[in-house]
């Protein structure tokens, strides 16, 4: 056994430890029964792993570790991994995004893939290459991809890109996926916060584009 299935077998014992059934039933019921839960909420989660992450921090990113955890049927290992992740963020480099990818396309729902729009925006912090990328992910055939392409900004206040922002959000015009609608609007809103007028000015330009779902998270602060 190597190193990185050690460490996973560890972790799941772990978590195994204070599984809780009945949590476990709300969990996945809350996600729409798509995936298996031990019941392990986020607080007690964290706590757990507070340390190894401590460790790893000094290592360097374990791909075999995070593949591990994202190849389990527990939904709160894939947490692990996109916690060890954020955890490890430093070490994150453009050539990681196609790794990266690969975890948008497994086991996907809302809940990873609003951690995996964060951990790939802020390596375009640093690398201008990711502003291309996210224009043709925000054509993607498949729409979680382009919820990352308009979703990977957020939080980025004076430094968002609103050129690259405006030409993402046009490229989903049209779109009827709730997911998509819904990202628009919190790109928006998020934004809001930071340059209401652009955003006030933005919906004023396309209403007539935008659906109702997307100007109504959009306004939310205006």
């Amino acid at each position: 056994m190597d190193i990185a299935q050690q460490k996973y077998q560890s972790i799941e014992q772990e978590l195994q430890s204070v599984a809780n059934k009945q949590k476990a039933i709300a969990m996945a019921n809350y996600m729409r029964n798509q995936f298996e839960f031990l019941g392990v909420q986020t607080p007690t989660r964290k706590q757990i792993m507070r340390d190894f992450y401590k460790i790893e921090r000094k290592q360097g990113i374990d791909w075999t570790f995070i593949d591990a955890c994202y190849q389990s049927p527990y939904r709160e290992m894939h947490y692990v991994a996109l916690d060890y992740l954020k955890a490890l963020e430093k070490f994150l480099r453009y050539e990681d995004i196609p790794h990266l990818r690969l975890l948008a396309e497994q086991n996907t729902w809302w809940d990873t893939i609003d951690q995996l729009d964060l951990l790939i925006g802020n390596i375009g912090l640093n690398d201008e290459r990711v502003n291309d990328l996210m224009l043709e992910w925000s054509q993607d055939s498949n729409f979680w991809i382009r919820r990352i392409a308009i979703d990977h900004q957020l939080t980025r206040k004076e430094q968002t890109n609103t050129e690259l922002l405006e030409q993402i959000i046009i490229n989903n015009f049209g779109s009827k996926e709730f997911f998509i609608n819904k990202a628009i609007g919190w790109s928006l809103r998020d934004y809001s916060k930071t340059n209401p007028n652009w955003v006030r000015q933005f919906i004023e330009q396309y209403h007539e584009q935008l659906s109702t779902l997307s100007i109504r998270e959009a306004s939310k602060y205006l």
